[in-house]
């Protein structure tokens, strides 16, 4: 998401633009439940992460061919749905296929690699590839010419794509063929939508369901927003009252550096956690994940020197990372019971929704007020995810989380 965050404010994209195009892309992951089941009626898990590695190989390179030509933004949204649905689907395959492929005891082995894989992946996509999108951009191995830009961020694309292709091909070779992976004949498309609606039935007989809902809507309601305007708010002029950093420096501060500390943030929320509990724990998360918003006020007051940008961005983003560890747990938590994993995933739909819907509106927020007062209001929507905290601590079990 990111990523296609900083493309489009290169592009000349407006921030409404941007925050609400991009956000709609949290669509899949919102109604992901919803047709996950069939992914176990229809082929094998292994087959679906191939397939899938192999769309979203394609939309890479649907994107790279579209962004220089007339209809640029209307056919990479296209290509990002494709990516997004393509994603989604191979995150429930996946799901299935670790606990397929894996025993108990292997499953626990490769849990951290796997955890450690994936944050690799975000420092490549959103540091290391914007970087070299910037340094495309800069004209050292393009020739100065208008269409430098989007050529530089085809070019990046196409890179990307010719990486996913690679690496489909690998797995198509290399992944293991369990046995127990197969589809499930023996249930119907009828039994399963009945099994889905008992389930979903069930996640909404749950006790003290408005105050759930309240605390999953409403604790990341600054940071959803935030998100969507961080990436053009370093990148817009001075004029604008951004801070002007080039694309390469926003890849290795927002993208690097920022994303090595939510890493760190999350490390150190988990060890805290298993020491005293998540009750202990879930108010200084939240305050932990709200009040370093207020160092983008800063930014956008003082426009100081990039030390100090990196600075801030750091201390955000190890406070999100650290924060973040109660919104999971959460999930856990109230995922207990029967249909564990089904309601699980029902609560991560609830996670995307509120993501996606206060970042439809920032973009539009922050043209109408400026990036200062609109920094001001990102802080005043963290007062309810606080609230919520509050009000959720005295429903949860002290134990819950502590390492026995």
């Amino acid at each position: 998401m990111t990523i296609a965050v900083i493309m489009y404010k290169r592009l000349g994209l407006s921030n409404t633009d941007i925050a609400l195009y991009t956000s709609w892309l949290y669509l899949p992951w919102v109604i992901k439940p919803f047709w996950s089941p069939f992914v176990d009626l229809l082929k094998t898990k292994r087959w679906w992460i191939v397939t899938m590695q192999l769309l979203i190989g394609a939309g890479f390179a649907g994107i790279a061919f579209s962004i220089p030509t007339a209809y640029y933004l209307q056919l990479s949204l296209a290509f990002f749905w494709l990516l997004a649905f393509a994603s989604a689907t191979h995150d429930i395959a996946a799901d299935g296929y670790y606990m397929l492929a894996l025993d108990s005891g292997e499953q626990s082995f490769f849990v951290g690699i796997r955890n450690t894989f994936y944050r690799l992946a975000t420092i490549f996509g959103q540091g290391i590839l914007v970087m070299l999108a910037g340094a495309l951009e800069t004209g050292t191995l393009l020739p100065d010419t208008p269409l430098r830009i989007p050529m530089a961020w085809s070019l990046t694309f196409y890179l990307l794509a010719a990486l996913f292709i690679g690496l489909t091909l690998y797995h198509k070779i290399v992944l293991p063929r369990p046995a127990s992976d197969a589809p499930r004949t023996e249930l119907s498309v009828g039994q399963l939508a009945s099994d889905f609606f008992h389930t979903f039935v069930t996640f909404f007989q749950k006790k003290h369901l408005g105050l759930m809902f309240f605390f999953l809507l409403t604790y990341r309601l600054g940071e959803s927003q935030l998100v969507k305007i961080a990436s053009p708010f370093l990148l817009d002029k001075h004029a604008a009252s951004g801070l002007e950093l080039s694309t390469a420096t926003v890849g290795m501060i927002y993208g690097t550096i920022g994303v090595i500390a939510l890493l760190l943030g999350g490390v150190l929320g988990g060890i805290v956690v298993s020491r005293h509990g998540f009750r202990r724990w879930i108010l200084p998360m939240a305050l932990a994940i709200n009040l370093p918003d207020a160092l983008y006020i800063y930014l956008s007051a003082v426009h100081p020197d990039a030390w100090q940008v990196i600075v801030a961005v750091a201390i955000e983003q190890l406070g999100y990372g650290f924060g973040f560890t109660a919104y999971m747990l959460y999930l856990i938590y109230i995922a207990e019971g029967e249909h564990k994993t089904a309601h699980y995933a029902i609560g991560t739909g609830f996670m995307a929704l509120g993501m996606m819907l206060p970042g439809m509106a920032a973009g539009w927020i922050q043209d109408t007020i400026g990036y200062t007062p609109f920094f001001v209001w990102v802080c005043i929507c963290t007062l309810p995810g606080i609230l919520a905290s509050v009000l959720v601590r005295n429903k949860i079990d002290p134990a819950f989380g502590k390492k026995s």
